[in-house]
């Protein structure tokens, strides 16, 4: 009896350790993209949402093209630090300073979209946000939960 347990605890552990780690399938896609492909993606699924008008989709594809390329140029210079072996772990200071910045970003982002949409919209872009927040998660959290 002894015995059997054990083994089903090994046989459970292996196929565990064995089964494959998925990452997101469709994560690769964007990175192929340009800037304006994904500027227009991402404005086409909220006009979808959202129910815009031609005029709000003007202002916020202009949002995204911004949004969008400022993404490309920081993940190029990741890889580009990346690739020089010059990545290192960050100071206190400089991780205060990007926190702000990436806070000062999303504070005019708000105070933006909220100029742009209509209440009911507003409201629904929030939530919109919010869900997919909660859906995505941090890499480090994921990682630290499997471990």
């Amino acid at each position: 009896m002894k015995k059997a347990i054990i083994v089903m605890m090994l046989l459970v552990g292996v196929t565990t350790i064995a089964q494959e780690r998925k990452e997101r399938p469709n994560r690769g896609d964007m990175k192929d993209l340009t800037a304006e492909q994904i500027a227009t993606l991402q404005t086409k699924k909220m006009t979808l949402a959202l129910d815009l008008t031609s005029k709000q989709q003007t202002q916020i594809q202009a949002i995204n093209l911004e949004q969008a390329t400022t993404r490309k140029a920081k993940m190029a210079e990741r890889k580009a630090a990346k690739e020089d072996g010059e990545r290192k772990k960050p100071t206190s200071e400089e991780r205060y300073a990007m926190q702000n910045e990436r806070l000062d970003a999303q504070i005019a982002l708000k105070s933006e979209m909220k100029s742009i949409l209509s209440d009911e919209q507003y409201t629904k872009w929030e939530k919109m946000r919010h869900h997919k927040k909660k859906r995505g998660g941090k890499k480090g959290e994921k990682n630290a939960k499997r471990k």
